[in-house]
């Protein structure tokens, strides 16, 4: 969950009265955030480095840090917090948002070069006028954009936002994208002009924005937005130029976000405007810009598009979920105090008709809404109710199992991780060098991001993607996971079927290709499955050199297993090859493993 910092007085204020730390903590736990701690910079900078280390530059400003849930990202600043705890006490109503064209009926362009498609290929953008910035709401306008950075935007992989001072640039804007050496401007609070290739060396080591090079310092071309004039704006995603800066003086913002995911570009681009339109002369209002593809990739349009969607609910199933018995006027009463626009149906009794603003992406399916029903009626005054029927339960074979592997796996050392069962699909095949044969992998038929496209076949794109996010961690590294993955089937009613896996990686200095066949013994044996000769004819299990394309050239190995005379390969293991550990941005060596659990079942 991210943890969002608040300024305490400035959030008090907007809320119209001070809190007590327990006050606002059992608001924050209605509403569904929590209230980790009241602190302040200060006395967070003593704690990690100690008082005699810090500066007294360094704030006492209360702040209130508060933990959101990941997938509401109109909650990661003050503005949203506050405006969503106003109408959630019914003290407001949720804003309108609105685009307004210019007094001439002219809108600011933005045309996207072909090249584009090579590297990021998609932009939106917004224009805020005459925004009134103060040092607090400045602040807040920044933080916001790094956690949208961390968050959706996946460390500026997915989307990267860019901030300008439109009184300092002329549109029409461009989006091209050019080799290094043919890009030349002054980065933001630098001096000097650098081509793109000196901008790369000179930030490689800086902390900051050293993470976000290697997104694009191997391409032949880098993105680059230009104006009218030729001026640089960004350098997405790493920098914008310091040309185009935002000052406290700024009155007009121009907004823009490239990206390699267009939904998330739009979430993004939408939730800035969402959040600090609030600071405009005219509040909640936004001029769009006109997008345009050269190669027609994507038709010419206007972003952003600040319209509600409809989406509806089913009566009997919020009830169902909640064990409640509540009218349609109830539900839309409680859906009202979360922000959303709700009504009964006029169609159908046992319906609701909601209204989604752009602020709320996580509304995906009537479980979102009635589970904002659920925390606008209070999880605490739920009722409790006793199983309508008594039952003797019993572990499910398979689970069981499942279980009793992870216990023996964590005996040994190992630890468990948990990742997506979805992936995408050049990480389940491409990034692993294997081929798809097209009749494996159950597709998403309209994925809404490049990330979740495939149900994974394999447990080890995860537990690589795991390592990508935890290699900061001493050496060595032995993680394991249990879980299903899924295959096409034809034979089946819903044509795949789940596949229970186990999948083990060890990382080191060293390949440790010995932990991990010693591991794979250990665990094989506590299932019962010995070691044979695989010319004879008991059963149990055997290796046998292999040449897969996962792991490196004659360092890997097939598992066997016999069973009731019939034999047949239940997975493999070996050392990684280094293009695999190149793909999930992995450094060091490391072994795997992967086999069928079911078997053994």
């Amino acid at each position: 969950m991210p943890t969002v910092n608040v300024d305490k007085e400035e959030l008090y204020t907007a809320l119209g009265r001070d809190y007590t730390f327990d006050e606002f903590m059992d608001l924050c736990f209605n509403f569904g955030i929590e209230l980790e701690e009241d602190t302040s910079p200060k006395e967070m900078a003593i704690r990690e480095v100690g008082a005699h280390k810090v500066d007294d530059s360094v704030s006492d400003r209360p702040i209130l840090k508060i933990d959101i849930p990941a997938n509401r990202y109109d909650l990661l600043c003050h503005e949203g917090i506050s405006r969503s705890l106003l109408v959630f006490q019914g003290k407001a109503r949720p804003p309108i948002f609105r685009t307004v064209i210019p007094a001439d009926g002219k809108l600011q362009k933005m045309t996207v070069k072909p090249e584009t498609a090579a590297i990021r290929p998609f932009a939106v953008a917004a224009i805020l006028r005459n925004v009134k910035f103060t040092e607090l709401n400045y602040k807040n306008f920044i933080d916001l954009q790094d956690k949208l950075h961390m968050n959706i935007c996946r460390k500026r992989t997915l989307v990267a936002i860019g901030t300008h001072d439109l009184d300092t640039i002329q549109g029409p804007f461009t989006y091209e994208a050019l080799a290094p050496k043919e890009i030349q401007f002054v980065p933001l609070n630098q001096e000097k002009n650098m081509n793109a290739e000196e901008l790369m060396t000179f930030y490689e080591n800086d902390k900051h924005l050293g993470k976000f090079l290697p997104i694009i310092k191997d391409s032949p071309v880098y993105p680059i937005i230009y104006d009218k004039n030729r001026q640089v704006l960004s350098l997405p995603p790493i920098i914008n130029s310091n040309h185009s800066k935002i000052t406290l003086d700024t009155k007009n913002v121009f907004i823009e976000c490239t990206a390699t995911d267009l939904t998330k570009g739009k979430i993004v681009l939408n939730t800035m405007v969402a959040m600090f339109s609030e600071y405009c002369a005219e509040p909640f209002t936004v001029e769009p810009v006109e997008i345009v593809y050269e190669d027609n990739r994507q038709p010419a349009g206007v972003t952003p598009d600040l319209t509600s969607r409809t989406t509806t609910a089913k009566v009997d199933y919020i009830n169902s979920c909640t064990g409640l018995k509540l009218n349609p006027d109830e539900i839309c009463d409680l859906l009202n105090k979360m922000s959303l626009e709700a009504t009964p149906s006029e169609e159908d009794k046992n319906e609701v008709v909601v209204q989604v603003p752009v602020t709320r992406s996580d509304i995906l399916h009537q479980c979102d809404i009635m589970e904002d029903v659920a925390i606008a009626y209070g999880f605490n005054n739920l009722p409790h109710t006793a199983p309508s029927v008594s039952t003797i339960g019993k572990p499910y074979p398979l689970n069981k199992l499942a279980d009793t592997a992870r216990v023996e796996l964590a005996l040994a050392g190992w630890s468990e991780v948990s990742p997506l069962t979805l992936c995408s699909h050049d990480e389940n095949f491409a990034f692993l060098r294997q081929k798809d044969p097209g009749n494996i992998a159950v597709r998403l038929a309209h994925p809404k991001t490049i990330e979740y496209q495939v149900v994974r076949t394999s447990l080890l794109p995860g537990v690589l993607k795991t390592l990508k996010e935890n290699k900061k961690h001493s050496l060595p590294i032995k993680v394991f996971e249990v879980g299903d993955t899924a295959i096409k089937d034809d034979t089946q009613e819903r044509r795949s079927r789940n596949v229970r896996k186990v999948c083990a990686t060890y990382s080191n200095k060293t390949s440790g290709l010995e932990q991990i066949h010693g591991l794979l013994d250990r665990t094989l044996q506590m299932l019962h499955c010995q070691p044979v000769d695989k010319n004879g004819t008991a059963s149990g299990y055997w290796i046998q050199d292999s040449e897969n394309p996962t792991y490196f050239p004659s360092r890997s190995a097939d598992i066997y297993l016999r069973q009731k005379g019939e034999t047949k390969v239940i997975g493999s293991f070996g050392i990684l090859h280094p293009e695999v550990l190149e793909k999930f941005g992995l450094n060091f060596p490391t072994s795997a493993m992967e086999f069928d659990l079911e078997p053994f079942l």
